[in-house]
């Protein structure tokens, strides 16, 4: 990973817009500076800067929101990069200045360890989505409706808890689960999103029974007939917070990004929607695929930035 040069860019786009204020209040502007406005206005020419944010390998609000994001950034001006990377590796590549944003920070519990390591050295922006939940799921018709089931079916469930990554905080509230409702007769799959996925699939489609771990929002929800588990010790935590965190300074060398994404909601039939259009998609495709959302959704997304 590269170190990121955000601080310079800001410094050089701030440097800009104090000549360019200066240019536009004195009526005695050299030709140099009336050369460089010329058939642009003061916001065109001074607005920009390179980002850098980093998506959650497979966590697909985190895709859908950074693709997001990177439309609407580009379309005032940004040059934006998108870094795929495991949790671990993009909280210490926000801390470290790697990368400048992260939408998909859960809090207060399954980033909490995340936070609580590299907090200090990054910047919390806002909260986007107010409802997020970790999750064990099964097929709708399954015959278990809590995770204190699970003990007396362990045959009809086929002995088996697939899961997704071994770093995530959904993996590790899994395994509490486990050990509070003493599934140990059930084996943990831990692996991949996509794996997972697989599974669920192919189990939904073959109309067998199949447990895997979950989070809402999730377009899975709207592709599968599913069911969460009821909790009732707790385990999985109450809804959390989906969170957008920035490097060090983010606030100061790119303050109007700031405020946007500080400022920024959205509600899971969006989120959804754009999650659903990019299943499946290849990711040559992805620019396109958010292109006609954004046409289709223009006056939600132009509030953005409003």
């Amino acid at each position: 990973m590269m170190k990121r040069t955000a601080t310079a860019f800001a410094v050089t786009a701030a440097a800009g817009l104090v000549l360019a204020g200066c240019s536009s209040a004195d009526e005695e502007t050299t030709d140099d500076a009336a050369t460089g406005a010329e058939g642009t206005d003061t916001e065109e020419t001074t607005e920009g800067g390179e980002l850098t944010l980093a998506v959650f390998n497979g966590w697909d609000e985190s895709l859908a929101t950074s693709l997001l994001w990177e439309n609407v950034l580009e379309s005032k001006g940004y040059d934006v990069t998108l870094e795929n990377a495991d949790a671990a590796v993009a909280f210490q590549g926000v801390a470290d200045g790697d990368y400048d944003i992260v939408t998909d920070v859960w809090l207060p519990l399954t980033h909490a360890d995340y936070i609580d390591q590299y907090g200090d050295d990054m910047e919390e922006l806002g909260a986007w989505f107010d409802s997020a939940a970790l999750t064990i799921a099964v097929n709708a018709d399954a015959p278990v409706d809590s995770i204190a089931d699970l003990p007396e079916y362990v045959d009809e469930m086929g002995a088996r808890i697939v899961g997704i990554e071994p770093g995530a905080g959904l993996t590790t509230a899994t395994q509490n689960a486990i050990d509070t409702y003493e599934l140990s007769d059930y084996e943990f799959l831990t692996s991949s999103t996509p794996a997972m996925l697989s599974e669920l699939d192919t189990a939904t489609s073959n109309g067998e029974n199949i447990i895997v771990t979950l989070w809402e929002p999730h377009w899975a929800y709207g592709a599968y007939d599913i069911k969460n588990l009821e909790d009732p010790e707790g385990v999985m935590g109450e809804a959390e917070e989906i969170v957008t965190y920035g490097r060090t300074g983010i606030s100061e060398d790119f303050p109007e990004v700031a405020e946007w994404l500080g400022n920024f909601t959205m509600d899971a039939e969006a989120l959804y929607d754009l999650e659903n259009q990019l299943n499946g998609a290849d990711s040559s495709d992805y620019e396109q695929i958010v292109a006609d959302w954004v046409a289709a959704n223009q006056e939600w997304v132009d509030s953005l930035t409003a």
